[in-house]
């Protein structure tokens, strides 16, 4: 039957939330159930997209993209596909009527990632982030507030901001496997093998500032989201904390991480804070 291949498709997207990402995974399962799963199917697509890309050196990774654009369009188009990961994805973007925009901008960044390793300009950069970052968040919001047009228009420009602020901390942390495994430099302007404290600080104001931004947005967020989305910024805030007091050569020579004990401390947090409406 159908239902069970749809049934078996969204259990795979959940197995790649949670195989992949510890703190993604934890922030989806304080979401509602009524709109859990369809993060879950959201993020498996994004996921098996950026996998392509940045980890499949010993195959021809732009054939296997090329296949995977080409399978999410006939997906979405059929309403099926024998990927699971893409069957589940279809069966939400028709749920909520995601805009082909966010997806295809999505899909955009990712090929860059391809081909081009080396942002210059504050347009290229911030071109790449609204396609790697903004629209992921910008599809979760449609799935947050129900497809509600009027809610999604109201909270779209914090979410975007929420998002970019999210991917800015990825690059900053993974600098040294973007730099020396990927030979990637995302920051403009910056020149990312001799990061200085005067860069670093920059780098951090520009997330700051988008970090209130997306708080903005959260209290405004439906009770159904709220914790999950919150639980997703206070680790990332935790995480832009220890970048800030780490020095900049150091995060040039490790991986920056929360450990798990302070991350049961900041569900934690969370949770009182959104219990007690203090968002």
């Amino acid at each position: 039957m159908k239902s069970l291949f749809d049934t078996v498709s969204r259990d795979c997207s959940k197995l790649v939330t949670n195989s992949y990402s510890t703190s993604f995974s934890i922030a989806t399962k304080l979401l509602a159930p009524s709109i859990r799963q369809d993060i879950y199917n959201i993020y498996g697509f994004v996921r098996f997209a950026d996998e392509i890309v940045d980890t499949f050196h010993d195959y021809d990774k732009t054939k296997l993209f090329k296949a995977f654009q080409n399978d999410m369009y006939e997906a979405i188009e059929q309403k099926i596909s024998l990927n699971p990961i893409l069957n589940s994805f279809q069966e939400t973007v028709h749920k909520y009527n995601i805009d082909a925009h966010l997806y295809e901008s999505f899909m955009s960044s990712m090929e860059k990632d391809l081909h081009k390793s080396i942002y210059l300009t504050q347009e290229e950069y911030e071109e790449y982030i609204y396609g790697s970052a903004d629209v992921v968040g910008l599809m979760c919001l449609k799935v947050f507030v129900n497809g509600d047009q009027e809610a999604y228009d109201e909270l779209k420009d914090d979410a975007m901001k929420l998002g970019s602020a999210f991917q800015k901390v990825n690059f900053l942390r993974d600098l040294k496997a973007d730099c020396e495994e990927l030979e990637r430099s995302y920051f403009p302007n910056a020149n990312l093998e001799c990061l200085d404290e005067q860069t670093k600080s920059l780098i951090i104001s520009e997330i700051d500032a988008d970090f209130q931004a997306g708080l903005r947005g959260i209290a405004k967020l439906p009770v159904e989201a709220k914790l999950g989305v919150y639980t997703a910024y206070i680790y990332y805030s935790k995480l832009l904390q220890k970048l800030k007091n780490t020095p900049s050569l150091e995060i040039k020579n490790r991986r920056i991480r929360v450990p798990n004990y302070q991350k049961a401390s900041l569900l934690a947090k969370s949770y009182i804070s959104c219990r007690f409406n203090l968002v």
